[in-house]
């Protein structure tokens, strides 16, 4: 078992591009059903109605979904990804404080708190001379070391973007609807973000039979 390999390591073994979305978008998709279908699932199996409200019962979906990912994605690539078990991490800590305080501001902080996490690293990581991001992505593309010290830093400030915006939904809005946004605006939100930065892409990125830009 180890962490992530380095940006370029040719052992690196990758999963599929839709099984690593399933492991790593399923969690996000239990929780939002679980919110939704609550009360009916709680009927269906009394043992959950101890839990409360559906976001209670949502927040304890979440933390089993989360964990299941992180030891599938384990045995299957015999490496821990850095960013889920990060924000698995945070979920399993701040889903516990959820529970046991039956207060949801805990669950609500989290997207606040791991994107900040992920904001700080990346920009730090920078300062260190280290293009974190290349060990998170080199296996989807390529990209030389000015294009991933590009694109670092531009993940870095999105980060911090999106934790702005969590603040705003969770502070003015219903539970239901900031759910509604964590799972269908956020996904939205950085996929757009994600095709702006395809210019950058294509102009840093290497050849896979060359090596050559």
């Amino acid at each position: 078992m180890e962490f992530e390999h380095a940006p370029n390591d040719p052992t690196r073994k990758e999963l599929s591009p839709l099984l690593k979305l399933a492991l790593e978008l399923g969690p996000l998709g239990v929780f939002f059903l679980f919110n939704a279908r609550g009360e009916q699932i709680a009927n269906a199996l009394p043992m959950l109605q101890a839990l409360g409200k559906p976001i209670f019962i949502a927040t304890a979906a979440f933390m089993v979904a989360i964990t299941i990912s992180l030891v599938a994605s384990l045995w299957l690539t015999r490496r821990l990804p850095v960013m889920p078990l990060v924000s698995g991490a945070v979920v399993l800590v701040f889903g516990a404080l959820t529970l046991w305080l039956h207060d949801d501001l805990f669950i609500k902080l989290k997207p606040t708190i791991v994107n900040c996490l992920f904001g700080t690293v990346l920009l730090g990581g920078l300062l260190f001379g280290k293009s974190l991001l290349g060990y998170v992505f080199d296996s989807a593309f390529r990209l030389n070391d000015e294009g991933w010290r590009k694109l670092t830093f531009r993940w870095g400030l999105f980060f911090f973007v999106l934790a702005a915006l969590n603040e705003i939904v969770w502070r003015n809005f219903s539970t239901d609807f900031w759910v509604n946004f964590k799972v269908f605006g956020i996904m939205p939100i950085t996929f757009l973000f994600t095709m702006t930065q395809l210019p950058l892409i294509q102009k840093h990125a290497i050849s896979e039979e060359t090596g050559d830009t």
